[in-house]
């Protein structure tokens, strides 16, 4: 009988903390504004933490900008830009979602930047920066 109860209670323990990963995994996805812009102006971008990596992506109704060079670029709460990804790659495919990279602390405005014009397209701000 001991047996049947100890293994019960490590059972409800690992339930437990799988319930735990999901649900702070839930809570730490944050979405932005609507971008607005010249040119990028749809959809939305969310950061989420995925197996301890920090993550962007654009929501479904995001549409790539029409230019020449599109990337991804940030700002964080000191105002310093992070020039990251293109979005488009080859083969017609998109780069909807990317890895924050470590030496950016937080994020305040993700924006799309054209690197051939170096101009911003369209910017989407947190309420709040994440880290």
């Amino acid at each position: 009988m001991f047996r049947f109860a100890k293994t019960r209670v490590l059972s409800l323990a690992a339930l437990a903390v799988v319930v735990l990963v999901a649900w702070s995994a839930i809570l730490a996805a944050e979405t932005t504004s609507k971008f607005a812009g010249p040119k990028a102006n749809t959809g939305t971008a969310t950061f989420m933490v995925e197996g301890g990596k920090r993550w962007l992506q654009v929501s479904d109704d995001f549409v790539v900008p029409d230019t020449p060079d599109p990337h991804w670029q940030v700002v964080d709460s000191k105002g310093m830009t992070h020039l990251l990804d293109r979005l488009p790659l080859k083969g017609n495919k998109v780069n909807r979602k990317i890895q924050v990279p470590g030496h950016v602390p937080d994020i305040a405005k993700v924006q799309i930047w054209c690197a051939f014009a170096e101009v911003v397209l369209g910017e989407a701000s947190f309420t709040h920066p994440v880290m």
